[in-house]
Formats: structure tokens, sequence, C-alpha cells
């Protein structure tokens, strides 16, 4: 046992598990396909994603069930067609957690083989939502290892006849999963913020009832994304035998459960499994390239000469402009609606759909409505542009955070979050620090929103071998999702890592290589907040992006040396790197309604008074040339992990956790406002004004 970082000799941290079992090869390729068999002697066991690391916090048990491969593409998203039929299986699942001290009873006792009400008391759950706030249980809330749902379906007896490929899509499961069809187990994901898909046609009942069982573990450990440790502490005067805690290497609440919408959607045997397409302007014409991928159930990629591809493009309101043959090829539109940011075009958001076949000689056999958003990216040591017009990023940071669903995917939300965003005058956000439901993401692309697409790698350390090849795996697997979105601007690689650490030149160096051989046509970053001078990742990125809380966690109290600090602080990171750099966070916390003259922290009044002094600051980098944006943190108040120095949340919002504006959310929307009348000429809306007498 390793000694704990926490506690001195009365806790130690656990060391990972490894289980002994290689999963089955599947016979078919593309998206997915179920497991064509089952072993239930008790000399198997079951597969808990890669590393296997999952089934701590108790004794390694002999285990009886399924071996699944992990699920690393998530396929594309589950959109109609004339080829294509989705069917949601979102609502009131069944749901049960596994004993806190026998984390493995649900698999010892097989829970996945009958419904799990069969199994013990359920109760429900809503999905998509985290488990963690939905009912008065702190057990529930502060749940720690497996949690079990299940719920029963139907598919109609025609999808057999017509003989249709049938798929399940997860839009998460947090943090590692394994899922299962009528007691086969037939996929295993690692990681808590990316699409998990698995073909199910052979182990369904057409006409039937049907149960899908999940298996969920919120675990984190050194070798996940996030990091985290499990401490036992073993001093039998203070603590339970057994008594053990989650640490994490993060400060936002460790939310758990099927966060994002469940999908059974059908396509035809031979289907298109992934369409690529990048973007260019050649004058006022917009360039569409692409390649269409296409695959069959049983022999994986298809390349027989018998299938091809075509497209037809359409535009906004759906008229027909153009069509095209071959499964690589390029468009060219003359005159071409460019997807533009919000306030930089009159038109933001254009988006085309490529109407995407697969045929043979016999018809159609696949149809794909993918939209795309025609813009070109392009950066320099200074400057980082969009259709050759430089970019200043108005923004801030989030996170999937609301009241009783927490990380759970919510349309009002989305509408009323992308709302306010442009209320305020903003043109950016950041995905602190997760993949974003693709939900999220839809609505970026059609508002005209950027966004800088971030890992779950936060607080990172360490930087070993088997975490860089899980790092590496998750941006190839997020890019692979994310790649044809026009308001992904940046992919960054993860946020405030011990850049210091020996391990970590060599680290970045790779991870970022990876990213950008998954994807050449962006930029790549990541969120640094190391001294600049010990930090060893800024050599290997695109663009600079640091987080400084001057006069919050340092020199607290003392907003004077806000301008210097800040100004000194964003022109050594340009010399030292001469590369573009911006702020990615800065703020102080705020009580909404706590308000006191002269300022005082917490107050209302401090958080804007602080925000005014780095706005000094930034306008003087901007006019340097090199300085390419300000994301605040946060848009609103989220939840934390139970701190003595936070009153159940991180309260940096512009907004409060039920979105409403504190004084510092009309103080930004002046300065967005503001700044996109000086860079874009756009007249600024009526009501925009300074809080109080803050701005003179």
């Amino acid at each position: 046992m390793k000694k704990a970082e926490e506690g001195g000799g009365a806790a130690t941290s656990i060391p990972q598990q490894q289980l002994q079992a290689t999963p089955r090869s599947r016979p078919h390729g593309g998206e997915g396909g179920a497991a064509r068999a089952r072993g239930r002697s008790s000399g198997h066991l079951v597969n808990v994603m890669m590393g296997g690391w999952s089934l701590l916090l108790g004794s390694l048990a002999i285990l009886t069930g399924t071996l699944a491969e992990d699920s690393k593409w998530g396929g594309l998203y589950p959109r109609e067609s004339g080829s294509r039929e989705v069917k949601s299986l979102d609502g009131l699942w069944n749901f049960r957690l596994a004993p806190l001290h026998d984390p493995l009873k649900g698999f010892r006792e097989e829970w996945f083989l009958r419904p799990l009400s069969k199994t013990g008391s359920v109760i429900s759950m809503a999905v998509p939502s985290s488990y963690n706030d939905v009912t008065q249980d702190k057990a529930l809330r502060d749940h720690i290892g497996w949690a079990w749902y299940d719920r029963t379906f139907y598919v109609p007896l025609r999808w057999q006849v017509d003989k249709q490929r049938v798929v399940l899509r997860l839009g998460s499961a947090h943090y590692n999963s394994i899922i299962y069809i009528n007691g086969v187990a037939v996929t295993s994901h690692e990681g808590g913020h990316l699409p998990i898909m698995a073909e199910i046609s052979s182990g369904l009942r057409f006409g039937k009832e049907n149960l899908v069982t999940v298996a969920i573990n919120n675990t984190l450990t050194p070798s996940t994304l996030p990091q985290g440790k499990i401490i036992y502490h073993n001093d039998p005067t203070k603590y339970p035998p057994g008594y053990f805690e989650q640490k994490l290497d993060f400060d936002f609440f460790n939310y758990a459960g099927l966060h994002r919408p469940v999908y059974l959607y059908t396509t035809p045997q031979t289907y298109i499994d992934d369409i690529v397409i990048n973007t260019d302007i050649d004058g006022s014409a917009g360039i569409i390239n692409y390649e269409i991928f296409a695959a069959t159930t049983e022999i994986g990629p298809q390349s027989e000469d018998g299938v091809g591809c075509s497209v037809k493009l359409l535009d906004k309101e759906g008229d027909h402009i153009t069509s095209a043959m071959g499964c690589v090829g390029t468009i060219k539109i003359s005159n071409a609606s460019l997807w533009w940011p919000y306030l930089m075009h009159s038109n933001p958001g254009y988006m085309y759909t490529l109407m995407v076949a697969v045929s043979d000689a016999f018809g159609v056999l696949d149809l794909y409505p993918q939209k795309v958003g025609i813009r070109t990216l392009g950066w320099n040591s200074t400057t980082l542009t969009i259709n050759n017009q430089p970019l200043y990023l108005r923004g801030c940071g989030r996170h999937e955070d609301a009241d009783i669903r927490g990380k759970g995917v919510d349309y009002p939300l989305i509408v009323k979050d992308f709302s306010l965003l442009k209320w305020l005058g903003a043109n950016s956000f950041r995905t602190s620090h997760y993949p974003y439901a693709e939900e999220i993401m839809d609505m970026a692309d059609q508002e005209g929103i950027m966004i800088v697409d971030e890992s779950p790698a936060i607080g990172l350390n360490g930087f070993g071998e088997e975490l860089m090849k899980r790092h590496i795996a998750v941006m190839q697997e997020f890019v692979r999702r994310d790649k044809n979105r026009p308001s992904v601007i940046m992919w960054s690689v993860g946020n405030e890592p011990r850049s210091y650490e020996p391990a970590a030149k060599e680290y970045f160096s790779a991870v970022v290589n990876a990213t950008k051989e998954a994807d050449p046509t962006r930029s790549v970053t990541c969120v640094l907040a190391v001294d600049k001078h010990t930090d060893l990742a800024g050599s290997s990125l695109d663009v600079i992006l640091v987080n400084r809380y001057y006069s919050w966690y340092s020199d607290t109290g003392h907003l004077e040396l806000i301008y210097n600090q800040t100004v000194n602080e964003f022109i050594e990171w340009h010399l030292l790197h001469n590369k573009p750099v911006m702020i990615s966070e800065y703020g102080a916390g705020s009580i909404a309604g706590f308000h006191m003259d002269p300022a005082f922290t917490w107050t209302e009044e401090y958080q804007a008074e602080l925000m005014v002094e780095n706005f000094k600051a930034f306008d003087t980098l901007r006019s340097k040339g090199y300085f390419i944006g300000e994301m605040i943190w946060n848009f609103a108040d989220f939840v934390t992990p139970m701190e003595y120095n936070r009153p159940g949340a991180c309260m940096k919002g512009l907004f409060t956790r039920a979105r409403q504006p504190k004084m510092a959310g009309h103080l930004m929307r002046m300065r967005y406002w503001s700044l996109a009348q000086d860079i874009h000429n756009v007249t600024i809306p009526k009501g925009v004004r300074s809080p109080l007498h803050i701005i003179t």
C-alpha cells in the first residue's frame, strides 16, 4: 500500500486492481455490433473497460458475466432520414446502488440477467440526469462505486422483417460503464463525456419485450481522466473499518449517471459509418471537401465497387443547390453563405445540409443528413483568424450544471443558456472541463457561438505512460465526435496541469501531436496555470491560454495591483513563446445580494470592481496585437464538493445557478457589447448600461 498524501499514516491510497480478462473479437466492423456469445461459467470475469480498475472498493471476486469489447467510436449522432428510424429510451428507468462496501454484489448475483426490481428494492431515476440530486438521500448524493439502471422496451417486428441493423447509443455514462441487452454485455466504455454505441441486432427479441441494463462506476483514479484517488482511513480511533473517501483533483461536483439521451436507431445492413468534412473559402466561393465511409454489419468498411456514394447539398431553407458523386469529393459553391460567429456578421451560424447517400445497383441503401458550416481557420504567432478575419474571443468558462438534474441534458436550459450568452454579447465559451453534450454543440453551431473544445484532463499530474495512452485515446475519440462542427475553433487538451513536472514536456508534446494528427485544421491549446518560467507544456501549443486570479487567490483585496500584474504576465507569455495569448479564466466570487461599500470580498461590488481593473489591462494588451481574447470564470454559479471555503458552490458566476444576472452579468454585458461595437461596428441594444457607478 502506498502512503497517502492526505491523513499521514492513518490513510492509504488504493492500488489499481487488474482484471485478467481479454475481450472477444467481434465479427463486424463500422459503428459497432452485438456480442455474439455469452459465457456464464464461474471462471469468466466481467470485462470492465480499459485497465480494468473499476472494481476498486472491494476484494476482487470471481464474477460471472459476459466479455464485451470497449466502445471507442460513438457513431454518427442519431438522426432520422429516409433509411433511418430513431427511438428514444429517455424517461424513468429503474435504479439501485451496489452496497458501498460490497461493490461487486451486482456482478456476483448477476443483476443484469433479470429486471433490477427482482434483485431488490429499486427507485425511479430520470434519464437523462445525474442521479445525485434527485432524492433526499445523502447516501445516493455522495455514492462512490457501482450504480445500476434498467428499463424494458419493445422493438417492432418490422425491423426484423426489413433486416434492419439496430444500434443502441448512450450520449454518455459517467464514468465507466457496462451495457447489457437481455442479459448479454454488448459493450463497455471508459470515460464520462463521450458517446457509447453498440450494434444489438442479434440480441433483440423483435416484437417482444427487451431489457437494457447499464452498470456505471464513478470511481476516479490516477489513471482516469479526470484524475482522483481513493483514500482509506485506517485509524480505528477516528474511522470505522473500511472507511474511505474519493479525493478529486478538481473543484466541481463529481456528478454521475446517464447524463445524455439514450437512443435506439436503425440503419440498413450496409450503412454510412462516418463522414469527414473540411471546408475552405476561395474569394466569395465556399469549398466543401468530404469523405464518406461506408460499412456493413459483417465485413467492416465497405470497399467493393458495387457500393457507391453520392451527396446533395441543401441550403438553410432545404432547397437543393448542387449534387456530386463519389465517396471522396469536393463541392464548390459560388457566392457561398459562410459560417460566421455571432455579432461578426448579420447572418451568423449559417448551416448547409449535406444529404449523404450510399447506394448499390438496386438503389439507395442509407441516407444521413450532415450539417455543414463553411468557414476556414488560421493562426500565426499573433493572430487567430476565421474566414481570414482576426478573432477576438469574448466569452466565459462554463459547466454542465443545474439544479436537480446536475449534468443531465435539459433542452429548456440549453435554450436559456444560449439566450444569456447572446444577451451578454459573448461570441464564445470553453467546454470547461470536459466534452459537452452534442445537443449543446448543435446549438453552438446553429447560433454562431465559437467553442474551445476541452478534454476531461483537468489538474493532471504524474504524466506516466498509462495516463498518456488514455489521454491520447480520449483526444482521438473526442476529435472524431466533434470534427465536423464549425463552432469548434480550437482543441484544448486539458486545464491547469502541473506542467512544471519534468515529464510534462514529453507528455504534452505527444498528446498535442496526436491531436494535430487527428485534426490538422484547428489549433491546439492547453489551459495553463503554473508559473511561465517553470511550465513545460507551452512550447507544444499553438495558442497560449492562461488562468490568472489576481486580487482573489493572490493579493486578495488589492484591486490596484491587477493592471500591472496582468499586463506584465501576458506580455511575458508572448515573449517567451511568440504565440497568440489570451486569458481563459479570471474573476472573483460573489454572493448574490451581498453588498458593501467600499467593496469587500464576496460582495457583488468586489466582483464587479475586480472585473473593471481586468478590463483596463485587457484593453492595453489588445492594443499590442497578440492578445486574442478574454474569458471570465464563470458563466453561472455551480455546485462543488463539500468544502469549508465554499458555500456549496463556486460563486464566481455572472449569473446565479438559477440563471439570474448578478451585478457582474450586467457589467459584462456592457463590456462585451462595447467590444463588439468597437471591433465589428454593431449597434448596442437599448438597455445595455453600467450597473450603478462602477464604470464612469
